[in-house]
């Protein structure tokens, strides 16, 4: 990710939030200043999403993820009913992942067939690959990480919410945008090392040749 990129994830998903919950709970109470920070977040995702032509399993999964929460954020009665909703979806979601794994069917493997396809490379000749025994594994521990990612923002969103109650929507901002990069971080090492393992396999090496030898 550029600095450009970093510098408007930063500005549209923490600071003008920020900003919007500080100087505009006073005039519109708890409720419409938290409808009204999530706005530049969704804005600029769908430009992104538009932009990079995520038009797969990934865009998809993103922009269904922004409608549901749209949904759910304003048919919430009040501000903490709010942000509880989004716990409870955030844990909905850490479920969908976890499912995926029981079933095979790990949806970090998809996310990386979307990107593979952006490069050039054909769907379904990512996706017999990614599949094989040696590499399947690695999709799923990753997507273990996205559940792991679920229940502890969630968590700690619950927690903060329980301390500070809807008031603390700020420091919540806060809390949540850091512990989110840093699992972003997290992620994509992950990524990175499974197309390590993908190029071993390709090269013959590493697990590619004990599944030779057996």
């Amino acid at each position: 990710m550029n600095k450009k990129l970093i510098l408007l994830d930063i500005i549209c998903y923490a600071v003008v939030p920020y900003l919007i919950w500080n100087y505009g709970r006073e005039i519109l109470g708890d409720y419409w200043a938290i409808i009204l920070s999530t706005v530049p977040g969704f804005i600029y995702t769908v430009y992104r999403f538009l932009k990079e032509k995520q038009f797969n399993i990934a865009g998809l999964f993103i922009l269904g993820s922004l409608a549901i929460s749209t949904t759910v954020n304003l048919l919430s009665p009040s501000a903490e009913s709010m942000l509880w909703n989004q716990v409870y979806l955030g844990l909905a979601y850490g479920v969908v992942y976890l499912l995926s794994i029981l079933i095979k069917q790990p949806l970090a493997l998809h996310f990386m067939v979307d990107w593979a396809y952006l490069q050039g490379y054909a769907r379904q000749d990512s996706r017999t690959l990614y599949f094989k025994p040696q590499l399947l594994k690695w999709f799923q521990l990753l997507t273990l990480l996205f559940v792991a990612r679920s229940i502890f923002m969630n968590g700690l969103k619950a927690f903060l919410l329980q301390t500070y109650g809807a008031a603390g929507y700020g420091k919540m901002l806060i809390y949540m945008n850091i512990s989110g990069w840093i699992f972003s971080a997290v992620v994509t090492l992950g990524f990175v090392f499974i197309g390590v393992k993908i190029n071993q396999y390709l090269n013959g090496g590493g697990e590619a040749k004990v599944a030779v030898e057996k």
